[in-house]
């Protein structure tokens, strides 16, 4: 089932639609600092754009709040990118070892939003559990974001687009990735995972992002280890073809243990 949005998973955890976050009162027809709160909470954007470089000037990434539904200021406002959803001509083709992929039929700068990865947002048992009743064959959409907070928590957000989805899910894996992507807030705690430009990206050219989270982070910001030999059989191998190829697909054993 095509969702350009995520949903609330079966299990009723978590519901991304909820709106807890308050709106902001500014009434011009887009927001500025410092007036408007939203753009008070963390990282603001370049006009359309999120900037890479702006993301690693310090150890930690500060966060991104859109406005949302509760907010004076109009549709227009430029504190509003992810919402308005996917403006880019995207296609979806058939690779020549990897299955499906996505790829731009169009010239997107770098920076510039492109998708969201949606799916519906599960709870960490639900997650665990749909990932331990696949078998080695089938393909796994389940995706696990951790956010390491400067105070030491670490917040987690498991997307599932196996059933319900969009494009996003035929992204593939690359050691060298020409996306990266971002948990942004508009409604509430549970961020939208976007997908933003690394670099300028031509038109042809295949999207791919990193599925470990090693891309533009820091080292430890990935719980990525390095697997077991007895691993390496439930592990698939990676295409991507880069100089940097690190053989496999990204591996986190936590959803695969039991507690």
């Amino acid at each position: 089932q095509y969702s350009p949005d995520s949903v609330a998973g079966a299990d009723g955890e978590l519901d991304p639609t909820e709106i807890t976050f308050p709106g902001c009162s500014c009434r011009s027809s887009s927001c500025v600092l410092p007036e408007c709160p939203c753009l008070r909470r963390g990282h603001n954007y370049s006009g359309p754009r999120l900037r890479p470089a702006e993301q690693q000037e310090q150890r930690f990434s500060r966060p991104v709040f859109e406005c949302n539904s509760l907010c004076r200021c109009g549709d227009g406002c430029q504190n509003r990118l992810v919402q308005r959803g996917l403006r880019l001509r995207l296609q979806v083709f058939r690779t020549e070892s990897k299955g499906w992929g996505v790829r731009a039929l169009e010239r997107i700068p770098s920076g510039a939003f492109v998708c969201e990865y949606a799916g519906e947002v599960l709870g960490f048992a639900e997650a665990r559990r749909r990932i331990q009743a696949q078998t080695a064959q089938e393909p796994n959409y389940i995706i696990a974001v951790r956010e390491h907070l400067h105070d030491g928590r670490v917040m987690e957000t498991f997307v599932d687009p196996t059933r319900v989805g969009n494009v996003g899910r035929f992204l593939n894996h690359s050691c060298e990735p020409n996306l990266f992507m971002v948990p942004v807030r508009v409604d509430s705690m549970v961020p939208r995972l976007a997908l933003f430009a690394a670099a300028d990206i031509s038109a042809g050219e295949e999207l791919s992002y990193d599925y470990s989270g090693r891309f533009r982070n820091a080292p430890e910001a990935s719980r990525e280890h390095k697997p077991l030999e007895e691993e390496n059989s439930q592990r698939k191998p990676c295409y991507c073809g880069s100089r940097t190829c690190t053989s496999f697909l990204p591996w986190d054993s936590s959803l695969f243990s039991t507690p």
